[in-house]
């Protein structure tokens, strides 16, 4: 089923919060920028909100109000110059009201869809009506014009991550299986994972004990991308593979295994690179995106991705550093965590850019290259041992879990690193380095964009 996800930054979230609590109808518009998903569904990514000016309402109550057309036509020409689709935003404040559309709400949609359509010249005009529920932002919301659905969610992208159902969507029922869950974390979270939208890129020994613990969280949607097969060294570390596997494709391998440990699991299995377009294409429409790629071009990429699309990135990585006499100096588990006001991986120094664009070079001109002393020697096979992978596995889903219920430090850190060989654990958060593509405002960067994620591919992508 497609489904449209209108994706927010915290400030705008609390923004609409705000408007939300006020004692009188509040009129708002919403600019916000299209990225199409594989599977049809729409992710709208919010970049600004345009309040009615106060000067602009002609009368205003707890049940009503009117405006004159400059209360919503200099957001429409910000709209256009953005090429954004701009959503009339406004709320239901009185006492005992839902967010569910009046008779007169849908006299002014048919109103303004032509007007907002048009001017803005993206062909779609969507609306989104606010109110409180139970002390909690409630919403309903659509678009007609071109692009004609309901907004069935509302995620918020930040140090923190939230997730909203659209007022009348339907609760699912919980299993029993859930009650440790639950017992821990109440029926709000345990529902919430049940709707996330995963993507885990890389399927290896912390790709599969990511994808092990999630399904058995409760996590039903998955998407996994992974170019690999299954090599016999792999059996060591990748849950669900038997000797049998060895030659298939690492994600049918996982794929498998998920729906053997839950039937109902949707799971888009993805045999390709994030370096390949029609690979990163599959990326868009995940709510949270685990990076367990072991190589920087991937990483490079996932990157810039979580900047682009407001899509929190969770990177991981094991390092083994053992001398030729087979003698370990130290074992680091790295679980970085990207979202809006966050640090890169580049900010970082996480990724190198010449590795990564080595690792993108077919072989033949990554070796002459290499061999005129004009590319870095790529890294051979690094020691791997499933012990570490799972521990950086279990530190990259507390992250996700912690960023959901709440229980840690205020403010997050963005960054664990296990010090596996001394027995202990460090946090740490970056400062964001002017220039580098996290800090960038500028509407035109998000979404769906001429350069896909901003970025070049190679034409046989």
């Amino acid at each position: 089923m497609n489904t449209t996800t209108l994706v927010l930054p915290p400030d705008l979230a609390d923004a609409l919060g705000h408007l939300a609590r006020q004692p009188v109808e509040t009129g708002a518009v919403l600019l916000a920028r299209r990225a199409r998903c594989s599977d049809g569904g729409l992710r709208l990514i919010g970049v600004r909100l345009v309040p009615v000016p106060v000067h602009t309402y002609l009368s205003r109550t707890d049940q009503s109000m009117t405006i004159t057309s400059e209360g919503f036509m200099p957001a429409l020409r910000t709209a256009e110059e953005t090429e954004s689709v701009a959503l009339w935003v406004h709320t239901h404040p009185s006492a005992g009201s839902t967010p569910r559309p009046s008779r007169h709400d849908t006299m002014v949609d048919q109103q303004l869809a032509d007007t907002f359509a048009i001017r803005t010249g993206t062909g779609t005009y969507g609306a989104l009506i606010l109110g409180h529920h139970d002390g909690h932002l409630a919403f309903t919301g659509h678009l007609t014009g071109d692009d004609q659905a309901a907004i069935d969610r509302i995620f918020v992208a930040g140090a923190r991550f939230r997730l909203l159902q659209s007022f009348d969507s339907a609760a699912p029922d919980l299993p029993h299986l859930h009650d440790r869950h639950i017992r821990a974390f109440g029926t709000d979270i345990t529902r919430v994972l049940s709707q996330l939208r995963i993507a885990i890129v890389g399927t290896g020994g912390t790709g599969s004990a990511v994808a092990e613990q999630l399904v058995r969280l409760g996590v039903r949607q998955f998407t996994l991308i992974d170019p690999d097969t299954l090599s016999d060294t792999n059996l060591t570390r990748v849950y669900g593979s038997t000797p049998h596997d060895v030659g298939r494709h690492k994600v049918d391998v996982l794929a498998d295994h998920l729906r053997r440990v839950a039937p109902d699991v949707a799971v888009a299995a993805v045999v390709g690179s994030v370096s390949q377009l029609s690979a990163a294409r599959q990326v868009v429409g995940a709510d949270i995106v685990f990076g367990c790629t072991d190589d920087d071009a991937g990483r490079m990429r996932l990157s810039r991705f979580s900047s682009m699309y407001l899509t929190p990135l969770i990177d991981c990585g094991v390092q083994i550093d053992a001398d030729e006499h087979h003698s370990v100096r130290d074992i680091i588990g790295r679980v970085t965590v990207l979202h809006p006001g966050a640090a890169c991986l580049l900010c970082r120094r996480r990724v190198s850019p010449q590795i990564a664009a080595a690792q993108e070079r077919s072989p033949a001109e990554q070796a002459r290259l290499q061999r005129e002393g004009y590319a870095p020697v790529l890294p051979g096979t690094e020691p791997a041992v499933i012990a570490y992978t799972t521990a950086t596995a279990a530190a990259a889903v507390n992250e996700l879990l912690e960023r959901l219920v709440g229980y840690g430090p205020e403010p997050a850190p963005t960054e664990t690193l296990l010090r596996i060989h001394d027995r202990k654990t460090s946090t740490n958060t970056q400062e964001l380095q002017q220039g580098h593509y996290c800090t960038l405002t500028d509407p035109h960067s998000f979404g769906d964009t001429d350069r896909y994620w901003g970025l070049a591919w190679p034409s046989t992508a």
